[in-house]
C-alpha cells in the first residue's frame, strides 16, 4: 500500500512524535536519596509506597514531590539504615505524625467506622433492592399494571386527542 505524497510529512511526524504524547509515571525519588544496599532499597521503596504525603494527601511519599515527602522517604531511610524493621518504622511515623501518614489506615475502634461502613451501606442496599422484588411479586394481580380503559373512556381520550 502506498501512502499519498500529501500524507508522508504529517504520517512521519505523527510517528515521530507519538512517543513522547505517552504518559510517563513521576519518579519522585532522587538517585541522592537511595541507599547503597539494594535490599534497604527496596524495603524503603517498599514502605515509602504504604505512606501519604502530608502536602498531596492522596499520594504516596514515594511519588510525591513535596519537601515534606523527600524528608519523610529520608526519614525511612534513616531509620531502615539504624536497624529498625519495617514494623517499627511505620510504628515511629504513626507515633510521630498520627495514622494519617497511613495510606491504608489499620482496622482499630476509632477506624472501625471507616472499614465497615462501604459494606454495610452494600448490605442495606442488596436488602432494599431484595425488598421491593419480594413485594412486587407478592403484590396482588391487577394492582402492578394500571387498569385497562373502558370501551367508552377510550372513546372519549380518542375525542379528547383529536380536538
Amino acid at each position: 500500500m502506498k501512502i499519498p505524497r500529501a500524507l508522508v510529512l504529517p504520517v512521519m511526524l505523527a510517528v515521530l512524535f507519538l512517543p513522547l504524547a505517552a504518559p510517563v509515571p513521576a519518579r519522585a525519588v532522587e538517585t541522592k536519596e537511595m541507599l547503597a544496599n539494594p535490599t534497604l532499597e527496596v524495603r524503603a521503596r517498599v514502605l515509602s509506597k504504604e505512606l501519604r504525603c502530608m502536602v498531596c494527601q492522596n499520594q504516596s511519599i514515594d511519588d510525591s514531590e513535596a519537601p515534606l515527602a523527600h524528608d519523610l522517604r529520608m526519614l525511612v531511610r534513616e531509620r531502615l539504615e539504624a536497624g529498625d524493621s519495617d514494623a517499627q518504622v511505620i510504628d515511629f511515623l504513626v507515633a510521630r505524625y498520627g495514622e494519617f501518614v497511613l495510606l491504608r489506615p489499620r482496622l482499630s475502634w476509632h477506624t472501625a467506622l471507616l472499614w465497615g461502613l462501604p459494606p454495610a451501606v452494600l448490605i442495606v442496599g442488596i436488602g432494599a433492592i431484595l425488598a421491593v422484588v419480594r413485594r412486587r411479586r407478592s403484590a396482588p394481580p391487577g394492582t402492578q399494571d394500571p387498569p385497562n380503559l373502558t370501551p367508552s373512556e377510550e372513546a372519549r381520550l380518542s375525542d379528547l386527542l383529536q380536538s
